[in-house]
């Protein structure tokens, strides 16, 4: 008799609450360094707490290597370090850091709210961009193929914590059986949780 096949689970959580624009000029901060807030912090223990009641043990831990991932991601394993087992290390894949916005100081200040929040709306397409930067052509053409490999490897349960757009042109790839599309309306909170089973050959 064959045995059924293998499954995995992968955990894909967006990084907790972040402050893109200085709380008294409203000035806007380099997303390429901003920490968590108070708030995101908590929500990261939280959602470690979660995982540690259901006793989740990860074997992988991916974050993109911005600073509000890669805290989000020590914030869940510190409420994992009384579970047995071995710790994982939390690896770093830049192709799945968030798609990278132009300079704000280009954008009108009347048109900076509709600019960040156009990728929720729709049509989307290849050609459209995040606030006059990267496309999401050239987001796809990095994180898939990243994604891919990552999937390909030996691990039987993973978290990785990375970004709203980026989680959901992974999502938006899966649900639609492999095509590189980016589906409007994928809006997560920070800190949402996303469980995806997968097979042996990496197909959710």
């Amino acid at each position: 008799m064959s045995l059924p096949p293998r499954r995995r689970r992968l955990y894909l959580m967006r990084h907790g609450a972040v402050r893109y624009f200085d709380p008294v000029s409203g000035a806007p901060l380099p997303a390429e360094t901003v920490p968590l807030t108070e708030e995101g912090q908590a929500q990261a223990r939280a959602a470690g707490r979660l995982f540690a009641a259901q006793g989740v043990r990860f074997d992988r831990v991916i974050c993109s290597g911005l600073p509000r991932t890669r805290q989000t991601a020590e914030g869940v394993l510190a409420e994992l370090a009384d579970l047995p087992g071995p710790r994982p290390a939390i690896e770093t894949c830049a192709a799945l850091q968030e798609i990278h916005g132009g300079r704000l100081r280009d954008i009108a200040p009347a048109e900076v709210v509709a600019a960040f929040t156009a990728l929720q709306r729709g049509p989307l397409t290849e050609a459209s961009r995040f606030l006059q930067g990267e496309s999401l052509g050239e987001l796809l053409d990095r994180a898939l193929p990243a994604a891919q490999a990552l999937l390909a490897e030996p691990w039987d349960c993973a978290l990785w914590v990375l970004h709203g757009v980026v989680n959901a042109a992974l999502l938006s790839h899966w649900v639609s059986g492999g095509q590189r599309v980016v589906l409007p309306g994928w809006q997560q909170n920070p800190a949402a949780i996303n469980v995806i089973d997968l097979g042996d050959d990496g197909s959710a």
